[in-house]
């Protein structure tokens, strides 16, 4: 048995709009709950490359990343389960929405909140990460998207 600790790598997107941030409502085991587009990082992609993938998978929308925001890590506790998470938060470019496009399995609805609407709603977020990308985001914290590497190997994964 491997007793390796091994952190949950995911994505995450902070689009923001004319001071509102897109969010989508989830159902989780622990009831509805609020998030960024998010989800985890799948063999054979890139970091860049999943958070495109959960954008257009949880919204509808197409995505272009533009920058990091920042690498997070956060452990979630429950009767179950103890799982830390690795989040990549990028922000970027909200496109076209896909008309007729169904939302991922779970995903209730996408809205737009203000920051002070994200502020006051923590108990409903699915991760303390939702308010702290985008309070990072809000502070101008940006980093290029040159900062991440994917080698050509894990590229390769996906046949």
């Amino acid at each position: 048995m491997d007793k390796r600790w091994k952190p949950h790598v995911t994505v995450a997107a902070v689009i923001e709009r004319e001071g509102l941030f897109l969010l989508v409502e989830e159902q989780t085991s622990d009831g509805l709950r609020l998030n960024n587009p998010a989800g985890h990082l799948d063999r054979g992609e890139s970091p860049l490359q999943a958070c495109v993938r959960e954008t257009l998978e949880e919204t509808a929308h197409a995505f272009s990343p533009t920058a990091l925001v920042g690498i997070y890590l956060s452990r979630q506790q429950s009767q179950h389960d103890d799982i830390t998470y690795m989040r990549l938060a990028f922000c970027g470019t909200l496109g076209a929405l896909q008309a007729g496009r169904e939302l991922d399995h779970g995903i209730v609805r996408t809205l737009w909140l203000s920051a002070d609407e994200i502020r006051a709603s923590v108990e409903r977020h699915r991760s303390p990460m939702v308010l702290q990308c985008m309070e990072d985001y809000l502070r101008g914290q940006r980093f290029g998207l040159d900062l991440i590497y994917t080698h050509p190997s894990v590229l390769q994964a996906r046949v």
